[in-house]
């Protein structure tokens, strides 16, 4: 059999598990890993997932499909294929959460986008669906400012936090890759219909289940495997303890793979997940798209300089300078001897510390004796 034919059956093999086995089934995977997707797919047909799913196998009709997906727009990509991301393989091996797990039989597209050039510099973007104004303005600013510098912003076009993020990537002209619980075909939520048709438009649209399918709980916990592993890193600007943002924020921790969270304030229930995620250490703490970029670059890249407050002009002062500056009033005058008692200085020295001050503007001497000048942020 030639090598175009064996991948041609993997593919349909692929294709058809697929259709007739959900989304992130860790048995369909483990069976995949440990038969390769043909002989699984007549495990399956010969009742290795039991009589239902069979049933399912045996009335399939994939021409059928196949037409369908056609008609949607939908192309389904597998492990090898130029689009296949190998970061997806990182997901082998990996326990399951919430019985879902495992490496993907295979992806559907929708979209002129190339998967694997749009994800190797991308970061993914989650968040609450009930997301408050504070979170809504920080996503959109963190994906604008992301795509701004060559990032492609994942996420997974929920209300909220998803949307946001989508939004300020495409309000720039930049990169967002949606990654949908349902077929690429099936705008889901409706109300974020037009979002999804301009990712399909300029970009990509991409899920594990075939054109058509309908979203369910099981399908979103899923889709969230896949939102941590195609991207460099993971960022949660609002959350709650219990949520799908969570849940993301896991697999991108199980993939090694950076962890960020955006604080809020702190009476805010919104941002309840993202303050234990930093207090327990699970992610970094990150305020602006720069930090975020410091974290999934390549080493040496997008590096910030180290903060401090703002130079100040005694910064400079040797010990002995500054304890005589220190021992000045701005609001009387002192006489040198009074300024080296303070300070703990000899008068001569006291007073040759005085002259230089007086040079650098920091100190003013009369009849009266010496004061400070005062200086700003002192």
């Amino acid at each position: 059999m030639s090598t175009a034919g064996a991948d041609s059956l993997d593919r349909t093999a692929r294709l058809a598990l697929g259709c007739v086995t959900d989304a992130g089934d860790p048995e369909v995977a483990a069976l995949v890993e440990r038969l390769g997707a043909e002989e699984a797919w007549a495990a399956v047909r010969a009742g290795a997932l039991g009589q239902l799913t069979t049933d399912r196998a045996v009335a399939l009709d994939l021409d059928e499909r196949r037409a369908a997906a056609a008609e949607a727009g939908g192309r389904f990509v597998t492990p090898g294929d130029e689009e296949w991301p190998e970061r997806l393989d990182d997901l082998a091996g990996l326990e399951p959460v919430q019985r879902r797990g495992g490496v993907p039989l295979g992806l559907w597209l929708r979209g002129p986008g190339h998967l694997v050039e749009l994800v190797e510099r991308s970061v993914a973007v989650v968040g609450s669906r009930a997301a408050t104004a504070y979170g809504n303005g920080v996503a959109a600013d963190f994906s604008a400012d992301l795509t701004e510098a060559g990032f492609t912003v994942v996420s997974g076009g929920a209300f909220g936090i998803d949307a946001a993020a989508h939004r300020g990537a495409l309000a720039v002209g930049g990169a967002s890759v949606g990654v949908v619980a349902n077929g690429v075909d099936v705008a889901y939520p409706p109300g974020n219909a037009r979002i999804f048709e301009t990712l399909a438009a300029r970009h990509l649209v991409v899920s594990e289940l075939p054109p058509g399918s309908h979203p369910t709980r099981v399908r979103f916990l899923a889709r969230n495997r896949l939102i941590a592993a195609l991207s460099s890193g993971t960022v949660v600007v609002e959350a709650a303890l219990r949520s799908g943002a969570r849940n993301t924020a896991g697999w991108a921790s199980a993939l090694s793979r950076p962890l960020m969270a955006v604080p809020g304030p702190v009476h805010s229930a919104a941002s309840v997940g993202p303050h234990l995620m930093v207090r327990s250490g699970q992610a970094v703490l990150v305020t602006r798209a720069a930090e975020v970029l410091e974290l999934v670059s390549a080493a040496g890249q997008h590096l910030l300089p180290y903060e401090q407050g703002p130079e100040r002009r005694t910064d400079e002062l040797d010990p002995t300078r500054l304890g005589v500056f220190e021992a000045l009033s701005a609001r009387r005058w002192r006489t040198p001897g009074e300024v080296a008692t303070a300070a703990g200085v000899r008068v001569p020295v006291c007073l040759a510390a005085l002259s230089e001050l007086e040079s650098l503007g920091l100190a003013t001497g009369d009849a009266r004796g010496w004061r400070a000048t005062p200086v700003p942020g002192r």
